[in-house]
């Protein structure tokens, strides 16, 4: 079995809760060939806290793609930040409140090779309570901004990879 490569977009999201649906719909655009010729695996993964562990594991850098709901921005808004900074996204704070800095800082503590860098592209929501396989219409129209970021953050730091 090859190693994985070392650059991690972990789209994270629920396919049946409207707006939370916006992680998995991002992983199956970049999943549908626009990544062949960039470094970087995708990963569509419904799971926090714990479970987030297997993936981060042995990875250097990730960039994790979710909603988020602060109120303070329009539905559809990007947030970029770095994990630990700020990290109200919808499910990096589930699983029995075991939030993503609280993972990275047990898999330290448990000596798992965690990543240097793990960054958060969060899209403002406006529904995360409705069941339904639909963005609304303003988180549906960040996509392409989206996918413009992810491409560029895979680019960005393959290019800061040691060879």
């Amino acid at each position: 079995m090859t190693s994985p490569r070392p650059l991690l977009v972990l789209c994270l999201g629920n396919e049946i809760v409207s707006d939370d649906r916006f992680g998995p719909e991002v992983a199956r655009r970049l999943q549908d060939g626009t990544l062949l010729d960039l470094p970087a695996d995708v990963v569509f993964a419904p799971v926090a806290g714990f479970h987030l562990l297997d993936l981060l594991t042995g990875r250097k850098r990730v960039l994790i793609v979710d909603t988020i709901r602060t109120g303070a921005a329009k539905p559809g808004t990007l947030h970029c930040f770095p994990a630990g900074a700020l990290t109200p996204s919808h499910h990096l704070t589930t699983s029995h409140q075991v939030s993503l800095p609280t993972a990275l800082e047990l898999g330290k503590q448990l000596s798992l090779e965690m990543p240097d860098v793990v960054d958060v592209l969060a899209v403002e929501a406006q529904d995360l309570e409705t069941l339904s396989e639909e963005l609304t219409p303003a988180v549906y129209g960040a996509l392409e901004q989206a996918l413009d970021f992810v491409r560029n953050w895979i680019r960005q730091n393959s290019s800061e990879e040691p060879s």
